[in-house]
């Protein structure tokens, strides 16, 4: 068995739902991130084109993702010193 095959096989399956829920949340910033880029590069205020309320809305979701991945890190590093 090779270490990557023995670490699998050592982590509970928590472990293993708690790595992908952080992977999922990552990706998503990801696209918020784009997203809201493409909105700021997007404005026009002098025509009145703007996304404020939209883009507040992103950067908070993106906040709230920051916490939720914060949150399972915290329990994945608690499960892992306990394992």
């Amino acid at each position: 068995m090779t270490q990557n095959q023995n670490e699998n096989a050592l982590k509970s399956p928590e472990m293993s739902q708690l790595e992908e829920e952080i992977l999922t949340f990552r990706a998503e910033q990801a696209l918020l991130q784009k997203r809201i880029k493409t909105l700021l590069l997007s404005e026009n205020p002098e025509q009145g084109l703007t996304y404020h309320e939209e883009i507040f809305r992103m950067q908070q979701d993106k906040l709230r993702m920051d916490t939720e991945i914060q949150i399972r890190e915290v329990k994945l590093r608690r499960l892992k010193a306990t394992w």
